[in-house]
């Protein structure tokens, strides 16, 4: 028999501080591993501070063209190899998402390869569903600039709640900004690790509204508690602070997601984002699933964080759909929701 080449794609994402490049191939038929290359550089501000569009821009234009040439040798492939190269049309911060753009047009026409633009969010979902191996789960998408409780319904990932202010990762990074946690690897990971040593659990807003949930608030008040209340002026360390910030939050996002398996009668979910890498909440929804008989499905850091092979991996569905972008086409949004794509697949 005639073996089947199999398609492979590669994909940029840059959407916010981090700028992957990954290369996947087609393994529909074959048990093969799907993720031949994944290389990503982070843009690390110092401690208190927060990244802008502007310097984070400049930072994947400066890595950009060195991570494609690293992630074509780690596969072991030519440019010929590629059948298409997949990026992230948004959502995300504009000056980023424009530098990958530029970056994908340029590669497009060099290699004369077709384009397939990618939704960030939906990236993220499809490669947690191939990693976990869960079919239909309902998806907790939780991240710095994200936070959702989506379900698959006609074609189309639907949103049942979200943050209806701030996601959930900004509300935690911007509190390590004001214990002047370090960036490295991320504050979020510190605050993770903070936590672990928290003794007090302060009692903190708690803001569920129905199916969506609120952060503002809650970060303005542990603001408050920490200029007031830590030592020396009060008993309290910033290990508490990060325990009791995470305890609660988590626990809004366990009510909403419980809710909305209920209603779709689904006794899976899937952790994908940034913040689904933290053990505390994967923790706390594997609980919450086991109580229900079902069954968690989470990713480490290589595939929850924001990387290249999820965006290749979405653009390899378009690609077999014939879902192409032209270069004149190639344009980026800011503001891209999860459920304005249609999935075909």
């Amino acid at each position: 028999s005639v073996p089947v080449r199999m398609v492979k794609i590669l994909g940029i994402e840059g959407s916010a501080n981090k700028i992957g490049v990954g290369i996947i191939t087609d393994t529909f038929e074959t048990d093969a591993d799907i993720i031949l290359a994944n290389p990503r550089e982070t843009y690390i501000t110092p401690p208190g501070t927060g990244f802008l569009p502007r310097e984070t821009a400049q930072h994947h234009k400066a890595h950009v063209i060195r991570l494609v040439k690293q992630a074509l040798e780690e596969a072991k492939l030519e440019p010929a190899d590629i059948d298409a190269i997949a990026y992230t049309k948004g959502p995300g911060m504009g000056p980023c998402l424009q530098s990958v753009a530029v970056c994908v047009r340029a590669l497009a026409q060099l290699w004369n390869k077709p384009i397939v633009a990618v939704n960030h969010c939906v990236g993220h979902i499809e490669m947690g569903r191939v990693i976990s191996k869960l079919d239909d789960p309902i998806v907790l998408y939780v991240s710095g600039g994200n936070t959702q409780v989506i379900a698959y319904s006609m074609q189309r990932y639907r949103i049942f709640g979200e943050t209806i202010d701030i996601a959930v990762g900004n509300c935690l990074d911007r509190f390590a900004r004001v214990l002047n946690l370090s960036n490295d690897p991320s504050p979020g990971y510190n605050i993770e690790q903070l936590a672990k040593e928290g003794k007090v659990l302060v009692d903190l807003p708690y803001v569920v509204k129905g199916m969506d949930v609120s952060f503002s608030g809650l970060l303005t008040n542990v603001e408050e508690v920490a200029k007031t209340q830590l030592a020396p002026k009060g008993s309290l360390t910033p290990a508490d602070l990060c325990f009791s910030l995470q305890e609660t939050i988590f626990a809004m996002l366990v009510e909403i997601t419980e809710r909305a398996m209920s209603h779709c009668n689904t006794s899976d979910v899937l952790l994908v984002g940034g913040v689904g890498c933290n053990r505390r909440l994967q923790e706390m929804m594997a609980r919450m699933a086991a109580e229900r008989g079902g069954r968690v499905g989470t990713m480490d850091s290589r595939y929850c964080i924001d990387n290249g092979a999820m965006i290749a991996w979405a653009g390899l569905h378009l690609f077999h759909h014939k879902i192409f972008t032209e270069v004149k086409d190639c344009t980026v949004t800011q503001r891209f929701r999860t459920d304005e794509v249609e999935c075909v697949w």
